[in-house]
């Protein structure tokens, strides 16, 4: 590699080490297990990179790159396997062609791999089955991080609406009396019964609970 350059594979690999520390520390502060956040199947569904390939490059190791037609067809096979139709069947090879505005002949020689596609076609088949741009073409690291980068705006957003509700509770000493005696759950539980009569014994059962440990006056 000449000096002054950077291998792009290189710059992915780091946006990916950077983006995996990133959210585990953010899964680590909301308590969520690392096996939901780094799911490699959901992930290969998610960014078209092979399971297999996914468990290497979280790992940290090279799990090498195809070409540019391997990758298209690799990733083209996922999504006709993951992306369903309704019904729970493939889309065809005439209704991807209809979809992207193609012939069935082009269609069939890109999914066969007779035909190398072009940045049209990527674009075309990509709107077809609504997935990002890119998701044909990009490399293995970067379509992970791309993944993982989604996965870390869902745990920001999750992190905010906590700190929002524990602002909240701040704020308002009736809500912080509440959780902190578990009031809100009690009510919650009471409210999923099924008549006033079964909440009316609830309530009997809390005023003799209440008398048995209520402290003699002094």
């Amino acid at each position: 590699m000449a000096v002054g350059f950077e291998d792009p594979g290189d710059a992915a690999s780091a946006v990916l080490s950077a983006v995996v520390v990133r959210v585990t520390a953010l899964a680590d502060r909301l308590g969520v297990a690392h096996a939901e956040v780094f799911d490699t199947g959901g992930l290969s569904v998610a960014c078209g990179v092979p399971e297999p390939v996914v468990k290497a490059l979280l790992s940290g190791r090279p799990a090498g790159e195809p070409d540019v037609q391997a990758r298209f067809l690799q990733r083209l096979d996922l999504l006709r396997r993951t992306r369903l139709k309704p019904n729970g069947r493939k889309y065809t090879q005439q209704e991807i062609a209809d979809g992207a505005g193609m012939s069935r002949q082009q269609a069939g020689a890109l999914i066969n791999g007779d035909r190398r596609p072009t940045m049209e076609h990527c674009d075309a088949i990509q709107r077809f089955f609504r997935v990002h741009a890119g998701f044909l073409t990009a490399e293995d690291p970067e379509a992970l991080a791309g993944a993982l980068q989604r996965t870390e705006q869902e745990l920001l957003q999750q992190l905010a609406g906590r700190e929002r509700e524990a602002a909240a509770v701040a704020d308002d000493p009736l809500e912080r009396l509440l959780q902190d005696h578990g009031v809100r759950g009690i009510a919650w539980r009471a409210a999923q019964l099924p008549t006033d009569q079964h909440r009316d014994k609830v309530a009997e059962w809390l005023d003799m609970l209440l008398e048995s440990v209520k402290r003699p006056e002094s």
